[in-house]
């Protein structure tokens, strides 16, 4: 019984290192067609402006701007549209959970991206909500009483985006990207939520989707899928 629990433990920490990237995204827009405008990346927090932290998300983000058909500009002065980001990541907080024990008893639980399982847990939500951010795994039925309880540290991460006309401060873009991670490194997260952001770009004004983007690994595949968001 120790060897089981022992692969099971390490099979979930191999699948712990390739989870998808999953996001909520919420945009309002009102952006002309794209005609090559020219733009401009500055942080909402003037205090990182110049760093080169700042810099290198800026440059993910500019790649996305250039891959939606703008073009950069050298300085402020001379962008058509002045493009704002700023981003943030919390302090954590512990998430418990408990999930029944190796066993023969229930059968299969939800296991996966391909829940419903087959018995145990039921269906799943995805995206933001989704379970298996907890490590959530189906497992076996209940064997002797016995149950697995693990805690995570859970990390709130968020990105808003506005983008303004440089000619007369009109806002024609704002947009906000949240996740829950199990790790706090902005260097991972906010790359990741850049990406979302600019899935399905610019998106329908004042919905609200969920989106998926694949391990890195896997990323010869379609990189990020885009689904409405459950209830909003």
């Amino acid at each position: 019984m120790k060897k089981v629990v022992l692969a099971v433990g390490l099979a979930l920490a191999v699948a712990g290192c390739a989870e998808p990237f999953r996001a909520r995204v919420a945009r309002f827009q009102q952006l002309p067609p794209t005609a090559g405008q020219t733009f401009f990346v500055q942080s909402a927090d003037p205090s990182v402006q110049g760093g080169l932290e700042f810099q290198q998300y800026a440059n993910v983000l500019a790649s996305e701007m250039v891959r939606q058909g703008y073009r950069p500009a050298s300085d402020p002065a001379t962008a058509q549209l002045i493009v704002r980001m700023r981003y943030r990541v919390d302090g954590g907080r512990e998430k418990i959970v408990t999930s029944p024990g190796l066993g023969w008893g229930g059968g299969w639980g939800g296991f996966g991206p391909w829940g419903p399982g087959f018995g145990g847990r039921g269906a799943f939500v995805y995206g933001f909500n989704d379970p298996f951010l907890w490590g959530g795994w189906g497992g076996f039925g209940g064997f002797g009483g016995y149950s697995d309880v693990r805690s995570y540290t859970v990390y709130n991460s968020e990105l808003a985006l506005e983008i303004d006309r440089a000619d007369n401060g009109q806002r024609v873009f704002e947009g906000n990207a949240r996740a829950l991670s199990r790790n706090d490194n902005l260097p991972y997260l906010v790359p990741n939520l850049i990406q979302a952001m600019f899935t399905g770009f610019p998106g329908n004004s004042g919905q609200t989707v969920n989106i998926t983007i694949a391990p890195e690994k896997k990323r010869s595949q379609p990189a990020a899928q885009q689904a409405p968001a459950i209830g909003g």
